[in-house]
């Protein structure tokens, strides 16, 4: 009898640590779906989209900034009529499409964040590009005296929280595969 019982008590043991572990996988399963998910519709091309955006721009203000290396909107002198010319060129066929393109992906993908609710940084991108929208119409319609959206472009804390929280999903993707820091960099390099 006493055999009998062990036995009983060690196949119900061995089926609940299966279950349990059939459990655990499953959960890091779904997790790592998610992670996956959250990198390659929403994280990802936000952040491949800001960092295009921010090394053109970059490239703009280069290229067309004064002589003493400051941007002519922010400037004692006013632009000139070729500056504000370029700047709306720039606008219209580069920046505009970039940031509406991040403001696709922050709407149409916001069940993917990370927060619970979307952040201030995300609203404040959405709310720049409209702003856009209506200056970029009044130059359709011949009327060029605004040149800036009435929100400002939240560059740097866009950057900070993209890349923020993009290299911490990348982190979690990496830990939920396996893969230590060490072996990263074996196949990343740079790390």
């Amino acid at each position: 009898m006493a055999t009998l019982i062990v036995t009983v008590s060690l196949a119900f043991l061995g089926y609940l640590a299966t279950y349990l572990n059939g459990l655990r996988l499953a959960q890091r399963q779904a997790r790592l779906a998610r992670v996956n998910q959250q990198l390659s519709d929403f994280y990802g091309p936000l952040f491949a989209l800001m960092e295009a955006n921010g090394r053109i721009y970059d490239a703009y203000a280069e290229k067309y900034a004064r002589p003493d290396g400051r941007d002519f909107f922010h400037h004692d002198e006013p632009p000139t009529e070729e500056e504000l010319a370029a700047w709306r060129l720039w606008a219209t066929a580069v920046f505009l499409p970039n940031v509406r393109a991040m403001r696709e992906v922050v709407v149409t993908k916001a069940d993917l964040l990370i927060e619970e609710e979307v952040p201030q940084v995300l609203l404040d991108l959405c709310a720049h590009v409209s702003g856009y929208e209506i200056t970029a119409a009044r130059w359709e319609q011949g009327d060029r005296t605004e040149h800036l959206s009435v929100i400002r472009f939240p560059g740097r804390e866009l950057r900070e929280y993209v890349r923020d929280r993009f290299t911490g999903l990348k982190h979690e993707q990496a830990k939920l595969l396996g893969h230590s820091a060490t072996s990263r960099r074996r196949f990343l390099p740079g790390l």
